[in-house]
């Protein structure tokens, strides 16, 4: 089964986070880096097995507590979500954050981290509910820690944007999309792919507001930030077209949609 793996695998060697004694140590690392090989792969079942026994091997020496085991449950919760086991996902997130909010306090980055996970495995279940207090107090631990004008905080904003989105508050959404994209801006220069993403976002949501025009205007910006990072037969570009098509089709304009959609459709081709 060909997923996409969504989310962030916390795999890496973090200094001053080891297991106990070295062989356990290097059997964990070893692990963990078979688990990134593995989803690299697209053999997300055999990672879950493999993120399993280096999470019993965190448990067995490294304490309940420790920041270690937190790392190896959100990554094994992570494959779960991907694989839409929900229910599997959940109380390996929510182990995962109490131990860290106990090891590094309730409002360092990490908290704000896998409070953004555990947000996210709710959003994908639509339990609104459940992830807005999550998002939003992830948002708060983000810009007194890091600033307000972190990339990071541009992924959270962007995370409860979505979410207000989704609800239909399209007031409250619009200006968390409008910031995530300045931050992204700012940072990472007006032609990052990062800045791209943002501006179909924003077009989204003009989209779904039947505001054409401004929509119109953030997928031509988008589709070109695409195309002159991937090249003109990129799949991401394919996205970019598709949404220009349905756009043009809105708006009584199904000659260009036309156009659109056949290049879209040679480069899904081209790209099966």
């Amino acid at each position: 089964m060909k997923i996409l793996l969504s989310g962030v695998l916390l795999l890496a060697l973090i200094s001053g986070w080891a297991v106990g004694a070295a062989a356990e140590r290097t059997d964990w690392q070893t692990l963990n880096a078979q688990v990134v090989s593995l989803c690299r792969q697209g053999q997300y079942d055999r990672a879950v097995v493999v993120a399993t026994r280096a999470l019993r091997i965190a448990e067995e020496t490294s304490g309940p507590d420790h920041p270690v085991l937190a790392l190896s449950l959100n990554n094994l919760a992570l494959l779960y979500k991907n694989l839409g086991r929900y229910a599997d996902a959940e109380p390996h997130y929510q182990r995962s954050l109490a131990i860290k909010e106990k090891a590094l306090g309730p409002n360092h980055p990490s908290v704000a981290l896998s409070l953004n996970n555990l947000a996210a495995l709710y959003d994908v279940q639509a339990e609104h509910a459940k992830a807005k207090p999550l998002y939003e107090r992830a948002l708060a631990i983000k810009e007194k820690a890091l600033g307000r004008n972190h990339l990071s905080v541009a992924t959270t904003l962007n995370n409860l944007a979505a979410l207000h989105r989704a609800q239909g508050n399209y007031h409250k959404a619009e200006p968390l999309y409008r910031r995530s994209l300045e931050i992204r801006e700012a940072k990472l220069g007006v032609k990052h792919i990062s800045v791209a993403q943002s501006l179909t976002n924003l077009a989204g949501l003009y989209y779904d507001q039947g505001q054409y025009a401004r929509a119109e205007l953030s997928y031509r910006r988008s589709l070109a930030i695409k195309e002159r990072t991937y090249g003109p037969d990129h799949p991401n570009v394919a996205g970019g077209l598709e949404n220009m098509a349905a756009l043009y089709r809105k708006t009584g304009r199904p000659e260009v949609a036309a156009v659109m959609e056949k290049r879209a459709a040679a480069v899904r081709a081209a790209n099966p």
